[in-house]
């Protein structure tokens, strides 16, 4: 690159930052999840705003020389990267282990019955359909189905009701659904990529899938304790950041070699890295995820809002038809099964509406089904904005539960058998 395109690519990512954390910030300060603040200065500095007022601008600064694109890009997959191993991090095993009949409902009814869905009408949105229509369904049901653990997370930090079993057991219904919808999205990018053709194809694939995560939790942690003692009795604490960032690229280069999606590759290296809270381990993780979330994972959110084409891709009836099917299905299923397992119908609800978050692991579904080739850019644009407005009404929700009856929390917190 000369000295000119050099100095527009980074002006470039200076201006994705500094929008992404202005953004963040401004919606942190309205009460509402960071993402969607950070999604929207992307939004502003894209085709939908900036692109719209100044499309010479916006050629300048985004698609200034031939490789920007390809730069921008690689950022783009190193931010999601590194938001899905951070997010690792924070899966707490205990509250998957030790499941109860509350949480082994909402995996019912926020995974089975939603996925089901969103698989069966899935020929509702076939026009927006690109690649392998297997693959499309399998992504449909993903969308239907998908709960942020970050986003859900943070407003439960937020209201200050983290520790109660209610949000114990949010997540880990979360935690174990979500592990099985990355598995079923590995297999849709395989099927979309001609590696699984066929249901021996699919068995393979889910079988090497497994195989990965099990050879990760089983054999990795091992190696990880081994590498430890080393470095610290050769080097101190040190160098522990640069190795478990080292662990992590290997985990997506391995994935990568087997075939397995990278994104779920380093959710598993998180999860490997979550078995070590150790006082070695922990302010590493702390520091990485500090690196991540207020650099690449902003850029990456900024990126997603930047790709956006509302003028162009924003298709209203399909965005309220796909939102309005899925929330209410999700509502709906989460609800009954919440009160299936001695729940009243009001704290059903609240159990419903926080499933149906669908935050950044939702909008990671949308990024990769669209790099994929399975979707096209108005199904792209109605699974962001679901993410966004599923998470600013979980947030919205639950705050005025509290404004309404401050007890109400310590009401969840007596949430039976959890």
């Amino acid at each position: 690159m000369s000295d000119s395109e050099t100095a527009r690519f980074f002006l470039s990512l200076v201006l994705l930052l500094v929008a992404a954390l202005a953004g963040g910030q401004l919606f942190e300060r309205l009460k509402m999840p960071r993402v969607i603040g950070e999604i929207a200065g992307g939004i502003v500095l894209g085709p939908s705003v900036l692109g719209a007022i100044s499309p010479e601008a916006h050629k300048s600064l985004f698609v200034a020389f031939p490789a920007q694109a390809a730069l921008l890009t690689a950022f783009y997959w190193f931010g999601l990267v590194l938001l899905m191993f951070t997010a690792g991090f924070k899966v707490q095993a205990e509250g998957v282990v030790g499941a109860g009949r509350i949480v082994v409902a909402l995996v019912v009814g926020a995974l089975m019955i939603p996925f089901t869905f969103g698989y069966a009408s899935a020929s509702l949105f076939a026009d927006t359909q690109l690649g392998d229509p297997f693959a499309f369904k399998l992504v449909m049901g993903i969308a239907a189905a998908v709960t942020s653990i970050p986003v859900i997370s943070r407003i439960f930090l937020d209201l200050g009701v983290m520790g109660t079993p209610f949000a114990r057991n949010v997540i880990g219904a979360a935690t174990i659904q979500d592990l099985i919808l990355w598995t079923i999205l590995a297999v849709a990018a395989a099927v979309q990529h001609g590696e699984a053709a066929n249901a021996l194809g699919i068995g393979r694939v889910v079988a090497i899938t497994l195989g990965f995560v099990l050879a990760s939790l089983f054999f990795a942690p091992p190696v990880v304790r081994a590498l430890r003692r080393w470095i610290i009795g050769k080097f101190s604490e040190a160098p522990f950041t640069g190795y478990t960032m080292l662990l992590c690229l290997i985990f997506v280069a391995v994935a990568s070699l087997l075939n397995v999606n990278i994104v779920f590759a380093a959710l598993v290296a998180g999860l490997v890295m979550a078995r070590f809270p150790s006082r070695h381990l922990a302010p590493v993780k702390q520091h990485i995820a500090d690196i991540a979330i207020w650099f690449f994972v902003p850029i990456y959110f900024a990126l997603v809002g930047q790709r956006l084409n509302l003028a162009q891709e924003f298709d209203a009836g399909l965005t309220v038809l796909f939102i309005g099917m899925s929330t209410a299905i999700k509502l709906l299923s989460c609800t009954l099964a919440a009160k299936a397992a001695d729940c009243d119908w009001v704290r059903a609800f609240d159990y419903g509406v926080s499933m149906n978050t669908r935050g950044g692991p939702g909008i990671v579904l949308a990024s990769v089904a669209h790099a994929a080739g399975i979707i096209d850019g108005r199904m792209f644009t109605a699974l962001v904005l679901a993410s966004i407005l599923t998470s600013f009404g979980t947030g919205l929700w639950l705050r005025w539960r509290i404004v309404r009856d401050p007890k109400v929390f310590a009401e969840l917190a007596g949430s039976p058998a959890e």
